[in-house]
């Protein structure tokens, strides 16, 4: 997908080195190694099917009625390097017939990629019990790649209803591995790619995480390929790109610069977060804050505080 790089410095372009043509590298997921509809029953809802474009339809209850053309191109660009990434949800309506439940969107992008077999999950939508029971099952097979162990958290929230906590025990795992992996979605589509065909691992996503501009996750990533960094050699990159001091517009922004207005406003809020708050802002006044939290109890207490005092 084609997008606009942002700057972040003039030692950017040295640190991460000059571009090359990776893309020999990539080849869009396309789960051809997945059944195709009709090809077996019963159909196991916690796999992913092969479907025909003509095969499914649009949930006439999806509440969104209009889409934006620019994004879905950009959609429809991606999945076209890419493959979809993250398949879409569809019920059994009739004899070779399949209504869309969830990703009428990712649906759309697929036809506009000129896509003729969409990968989807069968959902018997009369059975919630079972469908959890088998999201459940497939997330301790040991096969599964990151993405798709993420897809499976994603899809017991949505829709089985369960908290991060519940599933935390359906799964054998621990709460904040859970949150570790729903945070591997909030990447850009090159990075998740790269993650599920083995091109990147866990950790280095992790390191990605840490970087707010999702331009130059993807400049990273596309150096972890090519030059083969490890875990660590990724992490001393982002250190000295991070100490740089430019924001991504490149301007400078440091901590010790802020008014002190700003300054009370990171004591007072990352109290409830255990501090770990980060602001920046530019000489011109404009800036982002970022607050990240360990757990739903953080968020919990901090919106106590703030109904207790009447904000």
């Amino acid at each position: 997908m084609s997008r606009e790089q942002r700057g972040l410095g003039k030692g950017l372009g040295a640190l991460l080195g000059e571009g090359a043509d990776i893309s020999a590298l990539r080849k869009p997921v396309g789960y051809v190694n997945k059944e195709i509809a009709g090809a077996r029953e019963p159909q196991d809802t916690s796999d992913i099917i092969r479907i025909p474009v003509d095969m499914i339809e649009p949930n006439p209850f999806q509440p969104r009625q209009s889409f934006d053309t620019e994004a879905l191109d950009e959609l429809a660009s991606s999945i076209r390097t890419f493959g979809l990434i993250q398949p879409i949800t569809v019920r059994k309506k009739a004899e070779s017939r399949y209504q869309i439940i969830s990703g009428e969107r990712r649906y759309k992008a697929c036809m506009m990629a000129g896509m003729d077999m969409i990968p989807a999950y069968i959902r018997d939508a009369n059975d919630q019990g079972m469908l959890e029971m088998a999201i459940v099952e497939n997330i301790q097979r040991e096969n599964l790649d990151p993405i798709e162990v993420a897809m499976s958290y994603q899809r017991l929230i949505e829709e089985c209803n369960l908290t991060q906590e519940q599933m935390a025990g359906r799964v054998g795992r621990k709460r904040v591995s859970i949150t570790n992996y729903l945070r591997l979605l909030k990447l850009p589509a090159k990075v998740q790619h790269d993650l599920k065909v083995g091109l990147l691992s866990v950790g280095h996503a992790k390191v990605l995480l840490g970087v707010e501009d999702s331009a130059l996750q993807e400049q990273l990533c596309d150096l972890v390929v090519k030059d083969g960094l490890s875990v660590r050699q990724l992490e001393s990159k982002v250190k000295k790109i991070l100490e740089n001091g430019k924001s991504a517009d490149g301007e400078s922004s440091s901590a010790s610069s802020l008014p002190d207005e700003y300054s009370r406003v990171l004591g007072h809020i990352g109290k409830y977060f255990n501090n770990s708050i980060s602001l920046r802002r530019s000489p011109s006044g404009k800036g982002t804050m970022t607050i990240r939290f360990a757990s739903d109890e953080e968020v919990s207490r901090f919106l106590k505080a703030l109904d207790d005092a009447n904000l």
